[in-house]
């Protein structure tokens, strides 16, 4: 079992939209942000505030959305651009977002898929969910193809 660790997700990142007025990284304040939908999905939630944490694992600490489902990065990807798209992206949902986000120092932000949207990046590597990842915490698609990786001590 994992648990979310409560000062990690204090200090990991409380993202800000860009181009808003306040609120802005190292603020100290909350602005309207992306959210991860409730279950992994390729799809934008419009909830107000993007959270992350970290959670222990079997593989040790490990980047996970608010929800606790963990996060993954494709070695096929290159600098903030997504390789993974119709039935790679079914089985790793990319982690989109509806408007672009900074946070955690610089690791975390965004970057245009081909149809447009957000997917949210960690240190310019997009980052995915794994659908057949069952509940918060679970970590079965690392080393999937050896080209999925969970993002570890982040």
């Amino acid at each position: 079992m994992y648990r979310i660790l409560s000062a990690s997700i204090a200090a990991l990142v409380i993202l800000s939209a860009c181009g808003g007025a306040g609120g802005g990284a190292g603020s100290g304040t909350a602005a309207s942000s992306p959210t991860p939908t409730a279950s992994p999905a390729p799809t934008a939630s419009p909830s107000p505030a993007l959270v992350f944490g970290v959670a222990d694992t079997s593989l040790g600490k490990v980047l996970v959305a608010s929800n606790g489902a963990t996060l993954y990065i494709f070695k096929k990807d290159t600098d903030k651009t997504s390789n993974c798209y119709d039935a790679c992206a079914t089985t790793w949902p990319p982690y989109v977002v509806t408007s672009a986000a900074t946070g955690m120092g610089g690791k975390i932000a965004t970057s245009a898929r081909k149809d447009g949207t957000l997917q949210l990046t960690y240190n310019n590597q997009p980052l995915y969910f794994y659908n057949k990842d069952a509940k918060p915490g679970d970590t079965t698609g690392q080393g999937v193809g050896s080209i999925w990786f969970v993002v570890q001590n982040p």
